[in-house]
């Protein structure tokens, strides 16, 4: 018997123009804080295997994605500032489909002080 579970439904906003579509697993030592702040020309679509991470998206509070969950980010302008392994003592393991090109661009200190009001603040 076959058992289909849903695990993301999504209609990603846009497609760029010439993109590519990687698949990709990433691997998160203990504590590991992740890629440093930077965005995806297109959007990216993941599912977690094993450990916790902290995700951070551009206007969003940061939040705890947990094995067996799946997530995604729309890319394009928005800065993804927190993809960090959220655990001390484990491995952080996950599955990510990027569609775009370039996959993925550092976002420069210059860029994040700009943007600092876009960042999802408690006080706000």
């Amino acid at each position: 018997m076959t058992t289909l579970t849903t695990l993301s439904h999504e209609v990603p906003p846009f497609l760029p123009a010439g993109a590519e579509v990687m698949t990709a697993t990433i691997e998160l030592e203990p504590a590991d804080p992740g890629t440093p702040p930077h965005r995806h020309s297109g959007p990216v679509f993941g599912y977690l295997i094993e450990g916790e991470m902290l995700f951070e998206l551009e206007g969003e509070p940061p939040r705890i994605i947990r094995a067996g969950e799946a997530f995604w980010e729309p890319g394009g302008d928005v800065i993804h500032y927190l993809a960090a392994n959220n655990l001390p003592d484990a491995w952080t393991r996950f599955v990510v489909v990027m569609i775009g090109a370039p996959m993925l661009t550092l976002v420069d200190a210059d860029e994040l002080a700009v943007r600092a009001d876009r960042r999802f603040r408690v006080d706000r």
